[in-house]
Parts: C-alpha cells; sequence; structure tokens
C-alpha cells in the first residue's frame, strides 16, 4: 500500500523507472509515448544528457545558496538568456519554484508597483472565468476554473473579479461576426473597469493561449490588442500567464509575440524548466522595476528556494538546447504537422466539435452532438476514458472536464516534447485518434 497521497485515493497511479527522449517507461517494461509532456512540460523529453551533466556540475559547486546572503552564477545566467534583448521590454526575472509561486509573486509586485508610485487605492484585479492561474490561494482566486474553486471559495480573496473568457467555440454568438465578438469582450472589461472604478484596478491577468481549463484556446484576433488599449487607459498592469502556453510551446519563445502586444508581467514556469526540476518565475517590465528601484527598493516578498541554483543550472541548460538545436522552429512545424495530422483523423468525427491550439499545444473538445454542441453527461467522464484507451495504447495525454463551466464539457490536450518528429506526431495522432473511437463507443 501506497503512503503517498496520490491524486485519486481509489487508484494507484504505475510507477515510471525511467525516461528517454519521447518516451517514459514502466516499471513493468512499458514504453508509453509522452504525448502530452506530462502537463505540458516536459519540452526536451526525458533524459537529455547536456541537461543532466549540467544538473551534476552544479551539484559538485553548491547545491543552495539563501538569496539573502548570496546570488549564485547559474540563476544570473539563466536570466540573461531569457531576457536577452529585453523581449517587449520585459528587463528583470524572479526565479521561484512553480507557476503558482509564479502566479503569486506577480500579483503581489503588481500591488507593489503602485504603492511605490503613491496609488495605494489600487486593489482590485480582473481575469477571466475558464482560466487557471495556479492552486495556492492568491492564484486560485485569480483563476477561473470554477471546479477547483469550489471548495475553497470562502477562503478566496474578494479582490478577484471575472469577466467571460475569449472562447469564440463556445460563446461567439451565431449572428455574430469575429470582430463583433472581440468589441464585445472589450465592452465587457471596460464596463468591469467602471463598475470597480479605473482607479482602483490594479491589472487585467490573462493566459495569452489558456491551457488547462478549456483546452489550448487562442484568443480571437485583436483581442489582446485591445486589452491592451483598455489597460493602458485606465494605468492598470497587463499579466500575461505563461506557464503553460510559454517558453516556446506554442510556436514562438512567448505566446503574446502572436498577439501584436506586450505584457507588464508575465508568468513562466514549464517550459522554463522542462521538468528537470522544479523551477517558475516572472519576467518583469522595465517600468515596474524602476518604480521599485526608485522607491523602496526591495520587493516585499520571497521563498528559501528562490533561484536555486541546481533549478537555475538545468533551466538553463534547457534554455540552451532549445536555442542550440532550433527547436523553436521545430515546433512550428511539427506544430503544423499536428494541426494537419489531427483534423485528417478526427476533424469529421461525429464526437469532436472543435479542434485547436498553437505550435505543438493542440485539444480536441469532445461533443455528444456535433451540430448542437451537446455536451456528453459528466457523469460519463469521457475525458477520463479517452486518457484510459490512450494509454492501454501507448500514449500519454492531458484529459480535462468542465471545459465550459467547470462541469459540463470534455476535452483532452496533446502537448508533445519540441523534439518531436514526423514520426512521432504520426503515432500520437493515430493512437489518440483510436482512444476516441473506443471510448465514445462504450458510452
Amino acid at each position: 500500500m501506497s503512503r503517498i497521497l496520490h491524486r485519486s485515493q481509489h487508484a494507484t497511479p504505475p510507477i515510471a523507472v525511467s525516461g528517454k527522449g519521447m518516451y517514459l517507461i514502466g516499471a513493468d517494461g512499458r514504453q508509453i509515448i509522452d504525448g502530452s509532456g506530462g502537463a505540458a512540460v516536459a519540452c526536451l523529453g526525458h533524459g537529455d544528457a547536456r541537461v543532466n551533466a549540467a544538473i551534476k556540475a552544479q551539484l559538485d559547486q553548491v547545491a543552495y545558496v539563501h538569496t539573502a546572503l548570496f546570488t549564485n552564477q547559474a540563476a544570473e545566467d539563466l536570466a540573461d538568456i531569457i531576457l536577452d534583448g529585453a523581449p517587449g521590454g520585459l528587463s528583470h526575472a524572479y526565479i521561484c519554484s512553480s507557476g503558482s509561486e509564479g502566479a503569486e509573486a506577480a500579483i503581489k509586485m503588481a500591488r507593489q508597483y503602485f504603492l511605490e508610485i503613491g496609488q495605494p487605492q489600487r486593489t482590485q484585479y480582473i481575469a477571466r472565468r475558464g482560466s487557471y492561474h495556479g492552486n495556492t490561494l492568491g492564484a486560485l482566486s485569480a483563476g477561473g476554473n470554477m471546479m477547483r474553486r469550489a471548495p475553497y471559495a470562502p477562503l478566496l480573496s474578494p479582490n478577484f473579479h471575472h469577466v467571460s473568457p475569449a472562447f469564440a467555440y463556445r460563446f461567439q454568438g451565431e449572428a455574430e461576426t469575429e470582430a463583433q465578438y472581440v468589441d464585445r469582450l472589450a465592452a465587457e472589461l471596460e464596463a468591469e473597469f467602471q463598475r470597480l472604478g479605473p482607479q482602483n484596478v490594479i491589472a487585467f491577468m490573462a493566459e495569452p493561449v489558456v491551457g488547462a481549463t478549456t483546452g489550448c484556446v487562442a484568443a480571437p484576433p485583436g483581442y489582446f490588442k485591445k486589452v491592451r488599449e483598455i489597460c493602458d487607459r485606465h494605468g492598470a498592469l497587463l499579466i500575461l500567464d505563461e506557464v503553460m502556453c510559454g517558453m516556446g510551446r506554442t510556436g514562438t519563445m512567448h505566446a503574446w509575440e502572436q498577439e501584436g502586444i506586450t505584457p507588464d508581467i508575465q508568468i513562466v514556469a514549464k517550459g522554463l524548466g522542462g521538468g528537470y526540476q522544479p523551477i517558475g518565475g516572472i519576467l518583469i517590465g522595465g517600468k515596474v522595476v524602476d518604480a521599485l528601484r526608485a522607491g523602496s527598493g526591495a520587493f516585499m516578498h520571497g521563498h528559501t528556494y528562490q533561484a536555486h541554483p541546481v533549478a537555475c543550472a538545468a533551466a538553463l541548460a534547457v534554455q540552451k538546447v532549445i536555442r542550440e538545436d532550433n527547436l523553436v522552429e521545430n515546433v512550428r512545424i511539427q506544430g503544423e504537422r499536428l494541426s494537419m495530422m489531427l483534423t485528417e483523423r478526427l476533424g469529421n468525427h461525429r464526437h469532436v466539435g472543435d479542434i485547436r491550439g498553437r505550435g505543438l499545444f493542440w485539444a480536441i473538445e469532445l461533443v455528444q452532438d456535433r451540430a448542437t454542441k451537446q455536451v456528453f453527461d459528466p457523469a460519463l467522464k469521457v475525458n477520463d476514458r479517452i486518457k484510459r484507451e490512450a494509454f492501454d495504447r501507448g500514449l500519454a495525454i492531458y484529459p480535462m472536464s468542465g471545459t465550459i463551466d467547470g462541469k459540463n464539457g470534455d476535452h483532452v490536450i496533446v502537448a508533445p516534447p519540441y523534439i518531436a518528429q514526423a514520426t512521432d506526431i504520426d503515432a500520437i495522432v493515430a493512437r489518440l485518434g483510436d482512444a476516441v473511437d473506443a471510448a465514445v463507443a462504450s458510452v
């Protein structure tokens, strides 16, 4: 009997004993294609010798130093490489151990910015329903995943408010053009600023491509430009959460590059270290850092393991490999193939309502009826059935329920490592297609 509190107390997952490239190997010897990189984490796959060597080299130097006493070279070099050229005006990094910690840091940094510039009345945040920003209480307050929020609702901050998601498949009106839909969403956001008092809003917080909660949903063209304009007009910050969709996952190093805008604070994590060590953080715009430097001079926040040398050494090596092997370009190339193959295999499937994504970050949404977009009964757990059928066929994917409102809707995500080649993409889609067929046949 396992003494680990697993995600489900009704089943113990199999043990993974090793991993190499695209594959994870179980204790029973089975080879499983890691078709989702875990949770869109393992961007280099498993067992990259260069990353392993970097971790070992750092361990031979120093494993841990506290940032109140020392910095460390791995952290300095990591910040240099991810902020080379100050992308979008982002000039500094704060490095922690997870995406949730990064979201907490972003929320607190945004608040402190306004304290530093003499606007302490700003205490409100706006985010979106159907979003996910992490599991700690601040991040969960910001998030709009109703299923995850529900048990802890009495504990969540009332300073976070939510507007509609930019989710065209589900919420764009039948008679509404794409431009009209964007205008409606922008008007709703503007109205929320006015309801709260524009002078009271700290930031708008959003994922450029929404990850786990709704399944790889990108906003319609022009949406984020209008969001940026609204934030600028009212002096609020724009926080973009790229924990899942960033660091190359969508075919550019930063997902916001495809939107034609830049954030004031960006949250990063999964693709930063590729799972080789726990790491996350925020990238901070120059004006925010300047305000801090001109004011108190210190971020009133901190963690014991921030800028951990071994974690930073691993992430630095991951980022070097991404650049040396031109993997973001491979994400674009193989992402086009993944889109094509998913459409070919499942585009006309009677129970696949939508296929969506960017780069190597794609999802299929399951429906009972394509014409009406009617969902399956949540009790059927269709997404979990597909996960099990895929695993039985040697493929790991990322399933989720509650796509629409936290209760209704099913989708599954495929997010292969950036090293994937055409044969890997073909195998993933073939096994996924068979898994979908088997799962829906069973209901």
